[in-house]
């Protein structure tokens, strides 16, 4: 890029995007940034989890096509993206800390694996869809407490429910993307 030019400069600007995970940390930064950067956004999540969350202090609510969804709902997910026609997906949402895994792996579980197959079931039924960013974590891989850094060719695992959850949701998005996004 040039000393006075953004990177994407320009390339969200008028893009319609989909953003499952909204509400939460990372989902406000990136509303944040594409709304920024010229973008139409739905954003597709539940409720703020805090009192005085990024989503609210950056005013989003007003900002952007603010909706609550839960992921695990497959019907409202692919309602929501038929209805808005998005051209790029990034699918943030998810169940994203390890103690609350431990004390309900059902709800993790249901968000982190089904809640990905939802979204991508519903990219699979919207024809205007050209990209879709899934987003996991380090995670997903097994730790064999080695000390190296994870590699992209690394074995999954997950010795918690909330490691095996996501590495079962990147498990949803290798079937999706092998069997119907060639």
């Amino acid at each position: 890029t040039t000393k006075n030019q953004q990177p994407f400069s320009g390339f969200y600007r008028q893009k319609r995007v989909w953003l499952s995970g909204h509400t939460g940390f990372k989902g406000a930064w990136m509303s944040f940034w594409l709304k920024e950067a010229g973008a139409e956004i739905c954003g597709c999540s539940l409720p703020p989890p805090t009192r005085h969350s990024l989503f609210q202090l950056l005013g989003l609510e007003d900002r952007i096509n603010h909706q609550l969804v839960d992921i695990r709902d497959p019907k409202a997910v692919r309602q929501s993206m038929q209805k808005f026609k998005p051209e790029i997906v990034f699918h943030l949402a998810a169940q994203s800390l390890v103690r609350p895994s431990y004390e309900d792996p059902l709800d993790t579980f249901g968000t982190n694996a089904q809640g990905t197959a939802n979204v991508l079931e519903a990219v699979r039924q919207t024809d205007s869809i050209s990209v879709v960013v899934a987003v996991t974590t380090d995670k997903v891989y097994r730790n064999n407490e080695k000390g190296f850094a994870f590699q992209e060719d690394d074995p999954l695992g997950g010795r918690d429910p909330y490691s095996a959850s996501k590495a079962a949701a990147e498990m949803v998005i290798t079937s999706y993307r092998e069997s119907f996004f060639q």
